[in-house]
C-alpha cells in the first residue's frame, strides 16, 4: 500500500470516528460509558495514579477515568475530540478541553502520568498517538491504556451475533484501520507497540469482568448509532432492524440473571509502560 493510500484510509477512519461520536455524549453516558467504567481502577493502578500526580486523560469521553483520578487526589487535565464529551466531563468538575490526537496542546514533559481508557481503539494513528503521549510525559513518567483486544467475551459479541442472525448486511463505508497502522490486539502485540514507540518496562495483561446492564440499556447505545455495530444497525432497512431486535432479545436470555438484569462477560487489554 502506498503512503498516500494509507494516509487516505487513516483520514477516513478518523473522520468516521469523530462523526460517530459527535452529539452523542448523552447516549454514550447512558450505555457504553458504564461498560467502560469497569476497568478504570485497574487502569489507574497500573499508571500509579496517586495523590499529587499530574495526570492527563486522553479520549476522556464523559470523564469517568478523570473523575476517578481526581478522587485519588491527583491533578488532572483531560482532552477529547468531541465538544459534547468535553462539556459532559466539565460538568463533573474535570478540566477538559477539545484536542484531536495525535496533537496535544501541552509542552514537553508536562505530566507525570497519561491514561487512555478505551480511546486508542478510536484513533487512526496509534503509534503517533503513543509518541505524542511520550512527548508530554516527564522522564520516568508512566502511560497506561485499556483497549479492546482480539479475545472477546460471550457477552461482548451479543449485539454482533444478533445482527448476523437478523440478516444484517455490512455496509462498505464502516471505518477500518489502515493495515500499516494496525498492530496485534494481544498482550504480546501491545507490549511490542509500547516498546516500538519508546516506552520501557512495557507490560500488558488481559482484564475480565461482567458488565451488568439491561436489555433496553444495552440496545440503546447501538440504536443511537454508537460503535461499529451501531453504524451497521443504522444502515439496515426497517424490517431487518425488527429481525435484529428480535434475535437480540432471544440471544440475551442466556445472560439474564433475574430482575431484568443482564451479566455480559467482557475481556479487554491493559497495557502500561514508562518513559
Amino acid at each position: 500500500m502506498t503512503g498516500g493510500a494509507a494516509n487516505g484510509e487513516t483520514e477516513a477512519f478518523d473522520a468516521a470516528e469523530r462523526a460517530m461520536w459527535a452529539g452523542r455524549a448523552e447516549a454514550y453516558a447512558g450505555s457504553f460509558a458504564r461498560l467502560c467504567a469497569g476497568p478504570v481502577e485497574a487502569l489507574l493502578d497500573a499508571a500509579g495514579v496517586a495523590e499529587g500526580a499530574y495526570v492527563l486523560d486522553v479520549g476522556t469521553g464523559t470523564g469517568t477515568a478523570a473523575v476517578a483520578a481526581l478522587g485519588r487526589g491527583a491533578r488532572v487535565r483531560a482532552v477529547d475530540a468531541d465538544a459534547g464529551m468535553v462539556a459532559a466531563a466539565r460538568a463533573k468538575g474535570v478540566a477538559a478541553e477539545v484536542a484531536v490526537l495525535p496533537e496535544l496542546p501541552f509542552p514537553d514533559g508536562e505530566f507525570d502520568v497519561a491514561v487512555g481508557n478505551f480511546s486508542l481503539n478510536h484513533m487512526g494513528r496509534p503509534r503517533a498517538v503513543l509518541a505524542e503521549l511520550r512527548r508530554v510525559l516527564r522522564p520516568g513518567g508512566r502511560v497506561a491504556l485499556t483497549f479492546w483486544g482480539t479475545r472477546r467475551g460471550t457477552g461482548q459479541g451479543l449485539l454482533g451475533r444478533a445482527c448476523g442472525a437478523g440478516g444484517a448486511v455490512r455496509p462498505p463505508y464502516l471505518p477500518h484501520l489502515a493495515p500499516a497502522e494496525d498492530f496485534a490486539r494481544t498482550p504480546e502485540g501491545a507490549t511490542s507497540l509500547l516498546h516500538e514507540t519508546g516506552f520501557t518496562a512495557a507490560h500488558c495483561t488481559e482484564l475480565a469482568w461482567e458488565h451488568r446492564t439491561t436489555v433496553e440499556e444495552w440496545w440503546g447505545g447501538v440504536a443511537a448509532g454508537l460503535t461499529t455495530v451501531g453504524l451497521m444497525l443504522a444502515a439496515q432497512d426497517a424490517g431487518t432492524v425488527v429481525r435484529i431486535r428480535r434475535e437480540y432479545e432471544r440471544l440475551s436470555a442466556r445472560f439474564d440473571v433475574g430482575g431484568g438484569e443482564l451479566a455480559l462477560p467482557h475481556f479487554a487489554l491493559l497495557a502500561h509502560g514508562t518513559v
